[in-house]
């Protein structure tokens, strides 16, 4: 199988990856309570209580045998409220899932979609965003970073198509940050293209952190204390069993979470799943899982063993061996 050096920056998109765009597909649930901090902390794989003010984070929250039931960008908006952003058509069911572990703990956890603006922005509206914080000037927008922007905060993301990309999410009051439009299909091109998946309804429990490279951006913390399926996680990592990864690939037609994937090595069984697919005009990517066996001297297909073929793209950051 060949990768392609594909430059992100030149693909063939109906439209520049700079702008403001609507996130339809996200929402927000939030931990309000002395121990929402602490709560979190021992359900996720990223370490929340001791993260600080100008941080957010990426996690992920698993089942007892690892396998990841949402994912998010969380971090603390106050001393008492960490917000959780993650997959709209997950939220009412994590929400139940981790108010289960509540028990005597002081915390609260609810749907707060509807009380919040959630945005993306790409390219120069990041830093128009920015613009009045005191620090813009040297402002490198490095990934899992959270920028006050008068009432918003500002959470930056990795980057995409050669553009850096951060989340914008401020209560449904507040001005909303100016500058030109990007549509939804595009922003969500680009989240494909960053290589970090979110885990949504038609991959629920499907994964194992490291099957979407979520030690890789920062995504697991194995210092931390235990969390739900803490051990398959670590076991996974340190004791050299990690046989499945995330890759990105190109089709000539759509793809969709959940769509299983070939290799003409073995046409009865399926080599891979896709975690996340976009699409905008011609243009067709997505995230797959797959067998590291089947990256290597194989052609891949979409759907089924005699399906579209599909062309590896290089990922945007390393793939981490040691933690």
């Amino acid at each position: 199988m060949i990768i392609h050096p594909m430059s992100q920056t030149t693909l063939a998109l109906s439209a520049p990856f700079k702008g403001i765009a609507p996130l339809p597909h996200l929402g927000i649930i939030r931990a309000a309570g002395a121990d929402a901090a602490s709560f979190l902390h021992n359900q996720l794989t990223n370490d929340v209580l001791l993260m600080k003010d100008g941080q957010c984070r990426l996690a992920a929250f698993c089942n007892a045998k690892g396998r990841m039931q949402a994912s998010f960008v969380v971090y603390k908006r106050s001393a008492e409220e960490v917000l959780l952003i993650c997959r709209k058509d997950l939220v009412t069911q994590t929400v139940k899932r981790l108010s289960m572990f509540v028990l005597r703990a002081k915390v609260k956890l609810s749907d707060a979609t509807d009380e919040f603006q959630l945005l993306g922005l790409a390219g120069d509206a990041l830093a128009q965003a920015l613009s009045g914080v005191a620090s813009a000037a040297s402002l490198t927008f490095a990934p899992w970073q959270r920028h006050a922007a008068d009432s918003a905060d500002v959470l930056t993301l990795y980057p995409a198509l050669g553009q850096p990309r951060a989340l914008w999410i401020a209560p449904k009051d507040a001005a909303l940050s100016n500058g030109p439009s990007l549509s939804a299909a595009l922003w969500q091109m680009g989240e494909v293209m960053s290589g970090i998946a979110w885990v949504e309804l038609a991959t629920f429990e499907a994964f194992v952190p490291q099957m979407l490279n979520y030690e890789s951006v920062e995504g697991v913390d194995f210092k931390k204390g235990c969390y739900p399926g803490q051990e398959i996680v670590a076991r996974s990592q340190f004791r050299g069993t990690l046989k499945r990864r995330a890759f990105i690939v190109q089709s000539t037609v759509p793809m969709a979470a959940g769509q299983e994937v070939f290799s003409n090595l073995d046409a009865t069984q399926p080599c891979g799943l896709v975690a996340q697919a976009a699409s905008t005009g011609d243009y067709h990517v997505a995230i797959l899982e797959l067998q590291l066996s089947a990256t290597e001297n194989s052609t891949l297909h979409g759907g089924a063993a005699d399906g579209p073929v599909l062309s590896l793209l290089a990922l945007p950051y390393a793939l981490r061996d040691d933690i």
